[in-house]
């Protein structure tokens, strides 16, 4: 039962995390260019109301309101054959995949913790990573927005030793951000070129506070695997210019999942082996 409301609750939470994912890059987007007009001195430019909430859901091509009932998650997807229902404009399979994604981690958080502050936790941190991931794939931002609650949260459920003990979440907060903030200085250093952006140091932080500090080099060796398999993919298959720049936090984002879910498990696998 707490599996089958928690994959139901996370299909809701899934939907709610299109439209972060969609509208909280322009909502950052308007507001730097509402504060770059007040520091030249300027009138902030003229906006309409735009944030989470309003406006409602809409079509982008025809404009047509999502109606309730083609908003059920995945279902309404189905449902419509992937298309608008009014201009038949094709929608976006990642809705559904977000979604599904948000429902699935939900259900096995529910089967893997029980109900409790580690079920609690473990929700936020998996809507978190999946928002994180998306918005990165799409802007290249990871919004302070979401990953600094996301860091001072992880300390505050650590307060109680959920995931581990509140020394290690604040060492592991601490040496997540250092040890990127140290490998994007001796990059630039090297090349005079930005090899990251700050925001894969905060969200590093956010996952050692949650995590703790022994699951970062877990966390640093998969992304960095994952990240290099993929990049060296999308340039020998998909011709993706070598300096062009591919985006860091999706791979952080899934290698904190893995971690939360069996940091445990394979760290020990991992020093066995040395």
């Amino acid at each position: 039962m707490l599996v089958t409301i928690a994959v139901l609750f996370g299909l809701m939470v899934g939907s709610f995390l299109n439209v972060v994912i969609h509208r909280l890059p322009k909502m950052m987007e308007q507001q730097w260019r509402a504060e770059s007009a007040e520091l030249a001195g300027a009138e902030p430019p003229p906006a309409a109301q735009y944030n989470l909430v309003v406006p409602r859901s809409a079509c982008p091509k025809c404009g047509h309101r999502i109606a309730a009932l083609e908003n059920i998650p995945i279902a309404s997807y189905i449902a419509l054959g992937g298309k608008c229902s009014q201009c038949k404009a094709p929608i976006s399979a990642r809705y559904p995949v977000v979604e599904a994604l948000a429902g699935g981690l939900a259900g096995y958080a529910a089967w893997r913790y029980g109900p409790g502050a580690a079920m609690l936790g473990a929700l936020i941190f998996a809507w978190a990573m999946i928002a994180l991931a998306f918005i990165d794939l799409d802007t290249f931002y990871l919004p302070d927005g979401i990953t600094l609650p996301l860091l001072w949260a992880g300390l505050l459920f650590n307060l109680g030793a959920v995931f581990t003990d509140l020394r290690s979440a604040v060492i592991g907060a601490a040496a997540g951000y250092l040890a990127l903030w140290s490998v994007y200085w001796a990059y630039k250093l090297a090349t005079g070129k930005e090899g990251m952006g700050y925001g894969d140091f905060k969200l590093l932080a956010a996952i050692g506070a949650w995590l703790g500090w022994k699951v970062l080099p877990l966390v640093i060796l998969l992304s960095s695997f994952v990240g290099a398999a993929v990049g060296i993919g999308l340039i020998v298959f998909a011709r993706h210019g070598r300096n062009v720049p591919i985006p860091f936090g999706p791979y952080l984002a899934v290698a904190g999942l893995i971690a939360l879910f069996w940091g445990e498990p394979l760290t020990r696998h991992y020093l066995d082996l040395f």
